[in-house]
């Protein structure tokens, strides 16, 4: 079979088996810039490619989900919530014919801007910068600007434009970026409150019972009855949608989470000790421009100051902006030298 016949088969297997309201790889809107096409690969294929091998994602096996530089091998880091959003997208994909193939490339890439310290991080920098701070934002500018050197991926829109609506409050322009979005507040919810679990900050017992008795007792229950209940809703019909008693049931666990988890006094000693070393670090660079490395100076010349702090700040994983503070603010007798922070 020659090369070009194993792209035209996907093209002809999508016309066949995907649904008419699936995002055919053949109908991209297509990339900002004209570049040829690969004879294998559809548009869509190679945006997952190019976003699984690209720094940004290697570094979210080091960036926090929820707790940070947790003790022990088994608690979730930014790259598996990723994976977990990946698989929860492409299971809901498949169930209604969609393009998974596009539904994986953005769940893959939907939170390549998240910054180091999980959203803790996040809101300090949104506190800091003039122009606010929104991962999702962020991450449509680490495949736009600063990947390849400030050369960007290329993504196709498709994909773009599903990894800058992922958040609830987005309006993704095709049912793969919304089955994403689904994906990622499942994912996030019931994984949390497994960590949450194993950490010790929650009992099983401790879970909502109405909500538990709506979606399951266990996170494989509590998913399977959402994708279950996406399937039900949507099958046939132009949109990707949760049914009413299963939506309302997942939004006040994550209203349970926040309460009990994400903002207490113990993660509001954890993310004070995050906002004292990003300030720290973000006012240092501010009054010492000349001090952030080669790459990030050379695009103050064409960003803001702020917005570029923020790309480099973002960027760090959590050990990575703990040896930069203690680099900058500590005194020191260690190895970290000015390469290791010019590689970043």
């Amino acid at each position: 079979m020659r090369r070009f016949d194993i792209k035209e088969r996907t093209y002809k297997a999508e016309e066949m088996f995907l649904s008419e309201y699936a995002c055919k790889s053949r109908d991209t809107k297509g990339r900002e810039r004209e570049e040829t096409p690969c004879n294998m690969r559809t548009d869509f294929q190679r945006d997952r490619d190019r976003i699984i091998y690209s720094k940004a994602f290697l570094r979210l096996k080091n960036k926090t989900q929820v707790f940070f530089s947790p003790e022990g091998d088994h608690f979730r880091t930014r790259m598996t919530h990723t994976i977990d959003v990946s698989q929860i997208a492409r299971s809901i994909a498949r169930s209604l014919a969609l393009n998974e193939d596009l539904a994986e490339a953005i769940a893959l890439g939907h939170d390549l801007g998240h910054t180091p310290f999980g959203h803790a991080g996040e809101r300090v920098l949104n506190s800091l910068s003039p122009n606010g701070f929104s991962h999702n934002v962020q991450s449509l500018r680490v495949v736009d600007v600063l990947e390849k050197e400030g050369k960007g991926l290329n993504l196709t829109f498709e994909v773009r434009d599903g990894i800058i609506n992922h958040k609830k409050s987005g309006n993704p322009a095709t049912l793969e970026g919304k089955a994403v979005s689904l994906a990622d507040r499942i994912a996030y919810v019931n994984h949390d409150i497994e960590d949450a679990i194993r950490a010790g900050l929650l009992r099983s017992e401790d879970l909502p019972k109405k909500e538990v008795a709506v979606l399951g007792a266990s996170s494989r229950d509590r998913i399977n009855t959402m994708i279950t209940s996406i399937y039900e809703n949507s099958v046939g019909k132009n949109r990707v949608a949760m049914g009413e008693r299963e939506a309302e049931a997942l939004e006040n666990l994550r209203a349970f989470m926040f309460d009990k988890v994400y903002i207490t006094p113990t993660s509001m000693k954890e993310e004070e000790r995050a906002k004292r070393m990003l300030s720290g670090m973000y006012e240092y660079f501010k009054a010492n421009k000349d001090r952030l490395p080669a790459f990030y100076l050379e695009l103050s010349e064409r960003y803001p100051l702020e917005q570029v702090i923020c790309d480099y700040l973002s960027s760090m994983t959590d050990k990575f902006a703990i040896a930069v503070f203690e680099y900058i603010f500590v005194p020191r007798s260690w190895a970290l030298t000015e390469k290791d922070i010019e590689d970043i």
